[in-house]
């Protein structure tokens, strides 16, 4: 899966800023991710049934919350793909699992990336996304990675497992 392009203000000079760029790009990773999260939980039942829920709800705020963030700093919030391509096949609950796991991941690199773009308060909520992305990556996977959000850092990690995500359809540009 991964983001649409972000598309930036024509009437606004501060669209090119580094923050509502991140901003932009984390709202597109939230986008990917409720869809994801919609996709999984009907293949989970019981307690990962309610986390998958529990997570989904929580995507959904924050990505309704960058939406809000993109506006204030003058931006069109990128809008949600109808559709978006999945990593790899999940027609079970494990493999459901595993996405969940990937999802955080790949919402944990948008937030690292939203947190060295900013300061003050938008820094503190990137920093707490990041930390429940990795705690819910860690729930899913059954342990934790040595640095969430960067794979570039992880030993071992292949960086294209938690790359963007792609849209259906999309050209691959970010």
């Amino acid at each position: 899966m991964s983001t649409r392009s972000i598309r930036r203000s024509d009437d606004d000079s501060d669209a090119d800023s580094p923050e509502l760029t991140a901003v932009q790009a984390a709202l597109a990773a939230e986008h990917a991710a409720v869809y994801g999260y919609g996709v999984l939980g009907g293949r989970l039942d019981g307690k990962q049934g309610a986390e998958a829920r529990s997570a989904h709800d929580a995507h959904r705020a924050r990505r309704d919350a960058l939406a809000r963030a993109a506006r204030d700093l003058g931006g069109r919030p990128v809008a949600s793909n109808a559709a978006y391509a999945l990593p790899f096949a999940v027609p079970d609950g494990p493999a459901a699992v595993r996405l969940a796991a990937v999802l955080e991941d790949r919402i944990a690199g948008a937030y690292a990336d939203l947190v060295r773009a900013t300061e003050g308060a938008r820094r503190r909520d990137a920093a707490g996304a990041l930390r429940e992305a990795a705690v819910r990556s860690a729930r899913w996977r059954g342990g934790n990675v040595a640095f969430p959000g960067l794979a570039e850092r992880a030993a071992g990690a292949d960086p294209a497992a938690t790359g963007p995500v792609e849209a259906a359809g999309a050209d691959g540009t970010r």
